[in-house]
């Protein structure tokens, strides 16, 4: 497996189990956990990361609202070029992707 394919089974793993935001819960542990290995990753690997993951069908893009529908999906992947600070775009693997082989 090579540096691109762990990173992507990172970020795909920390989506799991909820919508998860980029900035909020995806980079802070993924950089943790690839730390732990002695990988220093930073956030535009983590949107190239998630910009595959989508463009291959194994995750989504939402737009969270505080009306209905609260949460809404983006078709192909929203731009990740600024810090989010409210927290709206969310993401979430799909059925190919909650398939996925963990590594």
């Amino acid at each position: 497996m090579n540096r691109s394919e762990l990173i992507q089974r990172m970020v795909l793993n920390e989506m799991c189990d909820d919508y998860e935001n980029i900035d909020q819960i995806i980079l802070p542990n993924v950089a943790k956990d690839c730390a732990k290995l002695g990988i220093t990753v930073e956030r535009p690997e983590i949107v190239k990361a998630l910009s595959e993951l989508i463009e291959a069908g194994l995750a989504k893009a939402y737009l969270l609202s505080s009306r209905e529908p609260f949460c809404t999906e983006i078709q192909g992947t929203p731009p990740f070029d600024a810090v989010e600070v409210n927290f709206r775009n969310l993401l979430l693997p799909n059925e190919k992707g909650n398939g996925f082989p963990p590594f």
